[in-house]
């Protein structure tokens, strides 16, 4: 039951992950995106920070924030808002899926317990043959994609 409904969680955040793909090459403007749209909307400091309620320094520390990465969301969702926009926040994998990212790190653990258990049998004279080492760690890195054991992140 755990297992279908990891897969569920999964594939769902997979169909949320692939709209998003479409940003994953899009970079951030030099300056920001506050002084970006800012100053493409004609818009003062001045009148930026009336629009936060704040003055004309801290609407400049908040772009300067947002240009280092120092920025909260909750101040990057606020300053959006004024600027009449939208504040839009999201992670994607780097490895396209979640499902490949699971795929690629069962693989990998799954080749590491095999060869560790496969290296103890040599030592015992009961060495292995390649194409079972390798059949081994196909059917291991399938138990471990589908069960997604916590472990696998250790």
């Amino acid at each position: 039951m755990k297992n279908l409904q990891r897969k569920l969680q999964i594939e769902q955040l997979n169909n949320k992950f692939e709209k998003m793909s479409i940003l994953k090459n899009m970079s951030v403007p030099s300056k920001g995106w506050l002084n970006s749209i800012r100053t493409t909307l004609n818009m003062s400091l001045k009148q930026f920070g009336k629009r936060l309620n704040i003055t004309v320094q801290s609407a400049r520390e908040i772009e300067e924030r947002e240009s280092s990465g120092s920025i909260t969301l909750k101040n990057l969702s606020e300053a959006a808002e004024a600027l009449n926009m939208r504040f839009v926040y999201g992670i994607i994998p780097k490895d396209e899926s979640l499902k490949k990212m699971i795929e690629k790190r069962a693989n990998e653990l799954a080749k590491d317990i095999v060869l560790r258990t496969s290296q103890s049998m040599s030592l015992e004279d009961q060495e292995n043959l390649p194409e079972r080492i390798k059949q081994a760690i196909s059917e291991k890195a399938e138990q471990i994609n589908n069960e997604v054991p916590r472990y696998m992140w250790d």
